[in-house]
């Protein structure tokens, strides 16, 4: 593999193959310059055959197949070398494996074991099978989501397995190996996406706290509520999103669509209905693209709401090179970035137990 430049050169992950948020806190990893390698079972090296997608996914990492009932040795030996371990089974697997916390750490004391799951390695429910919309449902975020009059909508899966899941699995590695590296000791991270999801309505329970959040859905200042913080859909069926809270920006919003400020009081809620009609009645006079042309270069917070097949050449995202092209396929580019070790994208390809070693060896 290529000589990583990444500000985690240097480091080195195995990563047990698993579906939800471990490959992409993987792929997080490895795009900034990890050294993982993913240890797949016999005939899943590609996901199942799902080639294209998981090209993406499994990004910049080397994968080998092994049989852990019988290949038990070979993992511990990667494992023994590494310095972090990520795993997504259900709690007792790896334990079941001979490749729990315990005989791992013992095999390598400065190991940072990660582990991610929906419900944690504790609690009544750990046992249980769970997705996104499981978890969000018992932090009450999936309550506060969606209209008033239907029931919440899944909104995707990027807010428990990736926002929860993902990038609390990779904040807790980054501080445990931080703390490895100076204690020369190293422990088990248990990221549980309804942990992470509960830290992330911090917001919203201290809103509660001082009466300024209602328990009601779509009756909050950023719930689709107010008419100055939501999506309108557009003459061409295409839809403009307004994000426009703070007073100039509301101002600059309300001039952009001909209104008066003077005449529609920001925060007078009894009037936001009304006010929501009259936006939507004017939005809908115009194409998405004449819209985002009407607001180009001003602070109304007004900005088209893209479909996948437009992102890539969006002119902020073209600009910054959010997305990028490798081998027929668009995908995000590494993120964040970084001004002296730059983060990148290599492509995924097979090894051997005794290539991995051997190249970890040397590195040494």
């Amino acid at each position: 593999m290529a000589t990583p430049t990444g500000p985690l050169a240097g480091i080195r992950i195995v990563e047990f193959n698993a579906i939800g948020p471990l490959p992409l806190a993987g792929m997080l990893m490895a795009d900034m310059g990890a050294d993982v390698v993913r240890i797949a079972r016999a005939g899943d090296a590609d996901g199942g055959g799902r080639d294209a997608g998981n090209a993406l996914l499994y990004r910049g990492r080397a994968v080998i197949e092994l049989d852990l009932k019988t290949q038990h040795d070979d993992a511990l030996a990667l494992i023994a070398g590494a310095d972090a371990l990520m795993e997504g089974f259900r709690p007792g697997v790896m334990e079941r494996l001979g490749l729990g916390p315990e005989p791992c750490l013992a095999a390598n004391p400065r190991l940072v074991y990660g582990r991610i799951t929906g419900w944690g390695q504790t609690g009544p429910l750990a046992e249980r099978a769970g997705h996104d919309i499981n978890y969000l449902g018992l932090t009450g975020a999936l309550h506060a989501i969606g209209s008033a009059d239907a029931p919440p909508p899944p909104p995707l899966n990027l807010v428990a397995d990736y926002g929860g899941g993902t990038m609390f699995l990779v904040t807790g590695l980054l501080a445990a190996l931080l703390s490895a590296r100076v204690t020369g000791r190293g422990q088990v991270v248990d990221a549980a996406m309804i942990d992470g999801v509960a830290n992330m309505t911090a917001l919203f329970h201290a809103l509660r706290a001082d009466r300024l959040w209602s328990d009601a859905r779509a009756a909050n200042l950023l719930d689709g509520a107010a008419p100055f913080y939501r999506c309108y859909r557009c003459a061409d069926g295409l839809f403009v999103a307004v994000g426009a809270i703070e007073p100039q920006f509301y101002r600059a919003f309300l001039a952009g669509i001909g209104l008066d400020a003077d005449d529609w009081p920001q925060l007078d809620r009894r009037r936001w209905p009304e006010m929501a009609d009259r936006v939507a009645a004017i939005f809908a006079t115009r194409p998405r693209d004449a819209w985002t042309q009407a607001f180009g270069g001003t602070d109304a917070c007004v900005t088209p709401v893209m479909r996948w097949d437009e992102v890539a050449d969006e002119p902020h995202n073209a600009a910054r090179a959010t997305f990028v092209t490798r081998d027929g396929l668009t995908q995000p580019a590494p993120a964040p970035r970084f001004s002296a070790t730059p983060g990148a994208i290599a492509a995924g390809q097979a090894s051997t137990v005794a290539a991995v070693l051997a190249r970890w060896s040397a590195a040494r």
